[in-house]
């Protein structure tokens, strides 16, 4: 649900006041700073893990995930550029690779005794608790409601592209629908999706 209100937020640039203070302890972790790799995991680590759960459904990897994305984030604080986003989407776009890429390996491997695909297409609660990024359980829970309204032909493939990790063109593959046609119902559902959460804001 997290990386999916942070794509419609895009749709709808705003400024985030906690940026300027993340910049300032990617900075410091830069200049090989411990406290600040801890700070950075006490402020975002939530979102972060809250992201890896709902792709992998599985705590213990999501947690894995989380450890890993930091220590990318230490290695990789000198080369972080400010011009692509924020500090946040950073570590989520991490999260996210990172995530998908374990769901990717799992299908590679044999028929186990759990069912991986059982963990899609629900819509899960959203995460509580203020985040960075004006990613709050307000802000979740109108996504979540504007997600829900979307016709079906548009909500699917949105959760398969979104939560399961998929390509446009596995979507299209999955639903049996010409990938042009797939592009066209993520786009219109991310537009209205964007209109009912900018019209929920106050």
């Amino acid at each position: 649900m997290m990386w999916l209100l942070w794509a419609v937020v895009r749709m709808a640039p705003q400024k985030d006041p906690g940026d300027g203070a993340d910049l300032e302890v990617v900075r410091r972790m830069a200049e090989g700073d411990g406290q600040a790799l801890a700070t950075l995991y006490d402020r975002h680590s939530r979102v972060t893990f809250s992201l890896a759960l709902r792709i992998l459904a599985e705590p213990l990897e999501a947690e894995e995930v989380v450890q890993d994305v930091f220590a990318q984030a230490w290695r990789q604080a000198s080369r972080f550029d400010r011009s692509r986003g924020a500090v946040v989407a950073w570590l989520l776009m991490m999260t996210r690779s990172r995530a998908i890429d374990r769901v990717r390996a799992r299908r590679a491997m044999p028929a186990s005794s759990g069912d991986p695909d059982q963990a899609f297409g629900l819509i899960a609660d959203a995460a509580d608790g203020p985040e960075r990024v004006a990613l709050t359980s307000e802000r979740a829970a109108r996504l979540k409601e504007a997600l829900d309204r979307l016709p079906l032909i548009q909500r699917v493939p949105i959760e398969l592209a979104f939560f399961e990790g998929m390509t446009h063109v596995e979507v299209s593959e999955r639903l049996d629908v010409p990938l042009g046609t797939i592009k066209t119902r993520i786009r219109l559902g991310l537009m209205k999706m964007k209109d009912a959460f900018l019209g929920g804001a106050s």
